[in-house]
C-alpha cells in the first residue's frame, strides 16, 4: 500500500507517519521510485502499536523508540523487554531520593519484595518507584493505606501472574512480544480506568446514594439531583499534548 492508504487505514495523518519514519519508530517501506515506497500489513500493525503506546499509554516518543527497537531485535529477551517497557511507563519526575524518609521507604520496598518471595533485581527502578509512593504516604501519615499494603501486593501478584501467563502461553513469538508491551502499557491504562469506575461505584454504595438500578446512567438517590459527578482526572499526555502536532512533528 502507498502511504496515503496506510494513513487512511490507520487513521494516522501522513505528516505523523513521515515523522515516525524519520525518528526510526516505523521501519522504512520498500522503495518503488525516487521518494516513493510501499508498505504492508506489518507497517500498519506497528503503526497502530505506536499510536496505542503514545496516545493511550502516554509513552513519550523517545521511550516508544526504545520499545519498538527492542521488538525489532532478532533475538529479543523477554525479561529485558519487560524492563524496557517498565522504564517507558515510569514517571520522569522523581522526588528527592536523598531524604531520610525516602531512604527508609526504599528499605521498606526491599522488605516487601523479600516478604513476598519475589525475584526482583535489587537495583530495579520499580523498587525506587515503590519507595516514592511509600515515602509520600509516610510523610502524609496515610497509615490507613499503608496498613493495607498486603492487599495491594496480593492484588499485584495475582494480576501479574495472569498477565505473564497469557504472554508465555501464546504460541506466536511476535505476538508474545507485543503482549509484553501492550499488556504492560495498555494493561496499566485498563486497570486504572476500571479502578476509577469501581471507586465511583463503591463511593455511591457506601455513602448510601446508589439506587437499586446499576450500570451507566443509573440513578443516584440524593446525589446532585441523581447525577454523579465524575472526579477530575487528568489523562496522560498523548502525542499532541507533548508538543508534537500532525502538521509538523518537532
Amino acid at each position: 500500500m502507498r502511504i496515503g492508504e496506510l494513513s487512511r487505514r490507520s487513521g494516522v495523518a501522513i505528516p505523523t507517519i513521515k515523522y515516525y519514519l524519520r525518528e526510526g519508530l516505523l521501519p522504512p517501506g520498500t522503495p518503488t521510485a525516487a521518494n516513493q515506497a510501499v508498505y504492508d500489513d506489518e507497517h500498519l500493525r506497528r503503526l497502530r502499536l505506536i499510536r496505542a503506546l503514545v496516545d493511550v499509554g502516554g509513552v513519550s516518543v523517545s521511550a516508544t523508540r526504545e520499545v519498538v527497537g527492542a521488538l525489532a531485535d532478532n533475538a529479543p529477551d523477554l525479561l529485558r523487554l519487560f524492563g524496557i517497557v517498565h522504564e517507558a511507563v515510569m514517571p520522569k519526575r522523581r522526588p528527592d531520593p536523598g531524604s531520610p524518609t525516602w531512604t527508609t521507604a526504599r528499605e521498606q520496598a526491599a522488605r516487601v519484595v523479600d516478604d513476598n518471595g519475589w525475584f526482583v533485581h535489587p537495583e530495579s527502578p520499580s523498587l525506587d518507584l515503590l519507595a516514592d509512593a511509600l515515602s509520600a504516604l509516610t510523610s502524609l501519615e496515610m497509615t490507613t493505606i499503608l496498613d493495607h499494603l498486603d492487599t495491594y501486593t496480593s492484588l499485584a501478584q495475582s494480576l501479574a501472574a495472569t498477565e505473564v501467563g497469557y504472554v508465555l502461553r501464546d504460541p506466536d513469538e511476535a505476538r508474545r512480544l507485543e503482549l509484553v508491551v501492550l499488556g504492560t502499557v495498555l494493561g496499566e491504562a485498563l486497570f486504572g480506568a476500571l479502578r476509577l469506575l469501581a471507586h465511583q461505584h463503591e463511593s455511591a454504595v457506601q455513602l448510601g446514594f446508589a439506587s437499586s438500578a446499576t450500570g451507566v446512567g443509573a440513578g443516584l438517590e440524593g446525589a446532585d439531583d441523581g447525577r454523579h459527578v465524575e472526579p477530575a482526572v487528568a489523562p496522560r499526555k498523548g502525542l499532541r499534548e507533548q508538543g508534537v502536532t500532525d502538521v509538523e512533528q518537532r
